[in-house]
C-alpha cells in the first residue's frame, strides 16, 4: 500500500510529488517531462496545462482523470494500470503516444491535436473524437464502434481492418475511410 495519502490540494509549478495516491487533485501547469509514475494512483483529478512528455506510466492508476490544455508527448498509456481505468483529454497536444489493446470505452478526446498515435487493438467503443486532428495515427484491429468522429478530421481508418459498426462520420470527413483506395473525392 502506498504510505502518502493527499485529498482536495491543489499543486502548481513544479513540486516534488512523492508516489501515493491523489484524490481529487488539481495539477496546474507541472513540467512531468520524464518522471516516473510507478506507485502512483490518481483518483477524480485535473491536470491543467502539464507537460507530460516522455512520463513512464507503468502501473499508474488513472480513474477519472481529467487531461486539460496538457503537452503528452511519447506516452505509453498502455502500461497503466487497467483496473477503473478512466481518463479524457481536452485541447490537449497528444503525439507519438500509445494506447495500444487499451480498453478505453467511451472515452472523450475534444478539440486536441492526436498526432501519430497509435490506438491499434484498442477497444473505443462510445467514445468521441470531437474536432480532433487525428493526423497519422493508427487504427488497426480497432472496435470503433459507436465511436463519434464526426468532427474529427485527417484520419485514415480501413473499414475492412477495424470494426466501425454505428461509428458516425460526416460527409466532409468521409474520405478518411477511403485512404486506402486512393480514390480522389472532390
Amino acid at each position: 500500500m502506498n504510505d502518502v495519502y493527499v485529498e482536495d490540494e491543489t499543486f502548481t509549478k513544479n513540486e516534488s510529488l512523492a508516489p501515493g495516491e491523489y484524490e481529487n487533485c488539481v495539477f496546474n501547469g507541472i513540467d512531468f517531462t520524464g518522471k516516473d509514475f510507478l506507485g502512483f494512483s490518481f483518483l477524480d483529478c485535473v491536470f491543467n496545462a502539464c507537460n507530460f512528455s516522455l512520463v513512464k506510466l507503468t502501473g499508474t492508476r488513472l480513474w477519472n482523470v481529467e487531461f486539460k490544455d496538457c503537452k503528452l508527448l511519447g506516452v505509453q498509456f498502455e502500461a497503466c494500470n487497467e483496473m477503473g481505468l478512466s481518463f479524457s483529454f481536452d485541447r490537449c497536444q497528444i503525439k507519438h503516444s500509445s494506447f495500444y489493446g487499451m480498453n478505453i470505452k467511451s472515452t472523450k478526446f475534444e478539440d486536441s491535436i492526436i498526432e501519430d498515435a497509435d490506438f491499434s487493438e484498442a477497444n473505443l467503443t462510445g467514445a468521441t473524437f470531437g474536432n480532433c486532428d487525428l493526423r497519422q495515427s493508427v487504427f488497426n484491429r480497432t472496435v470503433l464502434e459507436k465511436v463519434d468522429f464526426r468532427t474529427a478530421h485527417n484520419f485514415s481508418i480501413d473499414p475492412e481492418e477495424n470494426r466501425i459498426k454505428k461509428a458516425k462520420f460526416s460527409k466532409e470527413n468521409i474520405r478518411g475511410l477511403l485512404t486506402k483506395h486512393d480514390i480522389i473525392i472532390d
